[in-house]
């Protein structure tokens, strides 16, 4: 049968989402040349894509390339961990003012009130990309601006939303997120830190861990067990904790990149006022996961992975102290072509998800690859730049090379595929939501 590029009628949904990202995975499908050669969508959807952009989407992307090239140079430096300096917030409110981010939270809580439109979402993300400034950069605090603002806004009160929105857009609060503990990590449903109402508070006792810019957060939404005798995932709850309240102690742990970006938070006796519990009491696990979508969603952005893809190339055309280029190595160029398929393919799915959100539908199975197909992407560009950098890519100091950025990402993205969910869990969501296979049992097969 002879299909065009454009228009396939239908075929597999679930499975040829799979069987795209197998055949991508090991290069079978594409010679993946960055030009705009069409790519095959009906190995990826059965629903026909029409992304072609309207005249007020182009205005709208000169737009940004215009302001992009005017002010980019304010964005705060990749490396500088600091969220709290006054640059980083007059570049965040910036950006709020044009409606570059949080552009459809409503003005009423301090957003840019736009309409949602998942095309010029998809400019904005690719026109930053292009200009090298990161999510990171854009956004000092993800956690308080990507995942606690949209969540407030699913399941907040008005009270809640007016208070705590505005003022985290404005990159003035910065916010942590108090999910993981010692014992419950890939099995959150397991949690301990407990939440005992004494009239109008709740008092708290417990621990978190790698908990992310907690030594700079000013708030945490905070997963508790507030109903110990209900089942597990019924149980809990989500509460907003200042982290100046007396019994909150935060130690930092130094990670393997040399930073201490994740720590440890003990709660002994901390006092919360009951009415920072959101979405309700014993309602924490489904606004819990309205939050994890939104940083899995984020953890596997592809215009990430696009860019470091660049930093690569550029990498790879560079000639060492012979005059040799990685270039030129074909057992190199052929790991490198790999990795090109793979990012082509991440690409393609991100268009099927936009395709999904521009017609107000689930993206499904689409979806739920990003967070796995990402982070693992993302760890294996940096795997393949320390193997081109030959002996000097195992140093990880900066006194031989220019940079030690690979290096501290490559180890960074390997705790990205274990954070917001591991990959094993990631594949068991997979296949269990995404194509209906039944749940793994570990016992059964004697794990």
């Amino acid at each position: 049968m002879q299909h065009s590029n454009r228009e396939i009628p239908g075929s597999g949904g679930k499975l040829s989402v799979l069987l795209a990202w197998l055949n991508l995975r090991s290069g079978n499908l594409l010679k993946c040349c960055r030009t705009s050669a069409s790519i095959p969508l009906w190995l990826i959807s059965r629903e026909i894509m029409d992304l072609r952009t309207t005249p007020e989407d182009d205005a709208f992307r000169q737009q940004v390339r215009a302001f992009v090239e005017k002010h980019g140079h304010q964005a705060p430096p990749a490396a500088d961990l600091n969220l709290r300096t006054p640059e980083r917030r007059r570049w965040q409110q910036l950006l709020l003012a044009r409606g570059y981010i949080a552009r459809t939270v409503p003005s009423d809580y301090g957003g840019y009130g736009a309409a949602p439109d998942p095309m010029k979402q998809r400019i904005l993300s690719e026109e930053f990309s292009r200009a090298g400034i990161t999510d990171r950069m854009l956004i000092a605090n993800r956690q308080g601006v990507s995942m606690l603002v949209p969540t407030l806004l699913a399941h907040g009160t008005q009270e809640q939303r007016a208070q705590w929105i505005p003022p985290t857009l404005r990159g003035e609060v910065i916010w942590c997120q108090g999910y993981s503990e010692p014992d419950a990590g890939s099995d959150l449903a397991g949690l301990r830190t407990s939440a005992k109402q004494e009239g109008d508070y709740f008092v708290i006792n417990g621990q978190k861990i790698w908990t992310s810019e907690a030594q700079q957060a000013d708030m945490m939404f905070c997963l508790v067990r507030t109903e110990p005798d209900a089942p597990r995932h019924r149980g809990i709850s989500f509460i907003l904790v200042p982290m100046a309240t007396e019994g909150v102690e935060v130690r930092p742990l130094k990670t393997m990149t040399g930073r201490s970006s994740f720590n440890e938070v003990f709660l002994t006796d901390v006092r919360v006022p009951i009415g920072n519990v959101v979405g309700g009491r014993g309602n924490g696990w489904r606004v819990a996961n309205e939050a994890l979508q939104h940083e899995r969603g984020a953890l596997g952005n592809p215009e990430v992975a696009e860019a470091r893809f660049q930093a690569l190339l550029d990498l790879m055309r560079k000639r060492d102290g012979s005059g040799r280029r990685a270039m030129d190595n074909p057992v190199l160029v052929d790991r490198f072509l790999g990795l090109q398929a793979w990012l082509v393919a991440m690409r393609a799915n991100s268009s099927r998800i936009l395709t999904h959100r521009m017609k107000d539908e689930d993206p499904g199975m689409a979806q739920l690859i990003v967070k796995l197909q990402g982070c693992e992407l993302n760890h294996e560009l940096c795997a393949l730049a320390i193997d081109v950098q030959e002996e000097l890519g195992t140093l990880y100091g900066d006194s031989v090379r220019d940079t030690h950025e690979w290096q501290k990402n490559y180890m960074f993205d390997l705790g990205l595929i274990i954070g917001g969910g591991t990959a094993q869990i990631q594949r068991n969501i997979i296949a269990e939501r995404g194509l209906g296979m039944p749940r793994d049992s570990y016992g059964a097969v004697g794990r």
